[in-house]
């Protein structure tokens, strides 16, 4: 299909219109975009309810929320709440998805959505793109449900994934992004978010799970003198969390559910933005944070220098012993060593914020949720003209 025709694309991910963070955002931001183009007609499939604000399509789908599921049981592939969600979902898409309607559809869930979007086509129409934005085991395992993996597009998420399937599959580079005009530096109201007026406020934007070590955020924050925490997320640690944070952090923390709108807002009011996660397919946080000027403290990997311009890479299997700083008021270090991380922590509290518009700038350049939104539209052509 010629550049000059209409694509029709469709985005279809369970949690679409009703989970606030992660993928999610980036599909609706990425789907905005394209929708505002004269040769993209642009449709989502989601859970949640319909935004009068979206200049896209929309259409509903029925699904059960994921705390639903928290407590059922794990077998393959119903491995987490996660796939139980997007089976509950996937049952429902089967009925309402006409691939008819349709030259290409994109999804980052695997495996029952990736698998009805792959069966329920005539002729290899509509074509398929996967995306890792939650990581790339479907692409690159080839055991139990993996194994059935396939697509006609991949999109990398960071050039680690990139490397590994360039070869297998039809793949590009394209990051995660954020809005300039809503993430940039400025003066944030605490008052707002019931936040106190003169501590020192340590953020931490995540999940409640395993994965993401914010327990460990806890041990670390608690190390400092003071120190106030702000864990802006949900998952079925939150009463861990409690526990823990009531121990350790009497008076001095605060657990948030957002919606989206209020991000920016939050970023604002933080001194220091903390994630301990190791193995992010991207991280939006991060360039978030590098868009309002905030220091960050974050696992040292390929992925996490590749977002803050890192130009060293220690070669595979041998990490860094000491804190690396890639830009200005950025410390990547081994966040398993929590003293490491409460020094850090320490240690970022007295940065300098005269390099947040130069920052804000930059990442504006590489991560503008428009410039993203051109690399879809070229690879989703390319794909489609396969």
């Amino acid at each position: 299909m010629k550049r000059t025709s209409q694509l029709r694309v469709c985005f279809v991910l369970p949690g679409l219109h009703r989970v606030c963070r992660g993928a999610e955002t980036a599909f609706e931001a990425i789907a905005h975009e394209l929708s505002s183009r004269n040769n993209l007609e642009v449709t989502l499939i989601g859970s949640g309810e319909p935004k009068s604000e979206c200049n896209y399509k929309y259409r509903k789908v029925r699904s059960f929320k994921r705390e639903t599921f928290e407590r059922w049981p794990r077998i393959p592939p119903l491995r987490n709440e996660y796939r139980w969600e997007e089976l509950s979902f996937a049952c429902s898409l089967w009925r309402s998805y006409h691939p008819r309607d349709f030259d290409i559809n994109v999804t980052c869930s695997y495996p029952f959505t990736n698998w009805l979007l792959r069966a329920y086509r005539r002729n290899t129409k509509p074509r398929h793109v996967f995306v890792t934005q939650n990581g790339d085991w479907a692409p690159r395992c080839i055991n139990a449900e993996y194994k059935f993996f396939s697509c006609d597009g991949l999109v990398c998420t960071n050039p680690e994934f990139y490397h590994r399937h360039q070869n297998t599959w039809k793949s590009c580079l394209i990051p995660n992004g954020f809005d300039p005009l809503k993430f940039n530096p400025g003066p944030g109201d605490r008052n707002r978010f019931a936040l106190p007026s003169h501590s020192k406020i340590v953020l931490v934007v995540s999940a409640l799970t395993h994965s993401k070590h914010v327990l460990d955020a806890v041990r670390a924050v608690a190390r400092v003198p003071k120190l106030f925490l702000v864990v802006v997320g949900d998952g079925p640690l939150r009463q861990d969390f409690e526990r823990l944070a009531n121990q350790l952090l009497p008076g001095r923390h605060l657990r948030l559910v957002l919606p989206t709108a209020d991000m920016p807002g939050i970023y604002k009011c933080a001194d220091t933005l903390l994630h301990l996660g190791k193995n992010e397919a991207f991280g939006n946080i991060y360039v978030e944070a590098l868009g309002t000027g905030l220091p960050v403290v974050a696992h040292d990997n390929q992925t996490t220098r590749w977002i803050f311009k890192a130009q060293h890479i220690p070669p595979e299997g041998q990490p860094e012993t000491t804190p690396y700083r890639a830009v200005p008021n950025i410390c990547l270090l081994d966040t398993a060593n929590i003293e490491a991380v409460a020094e850090a922590l320490t240690q970022s509290l007295h940065c300098s914020r005269e390099n947040a518009s130069a920052q804000h700038q930059n990442a504006a350049e590489r991560f503008a949720w428009q410039n993203v939104a051109t690399q879809y539209a070229d690879f989703l052509y390319q794909t489609v003209n396969l």
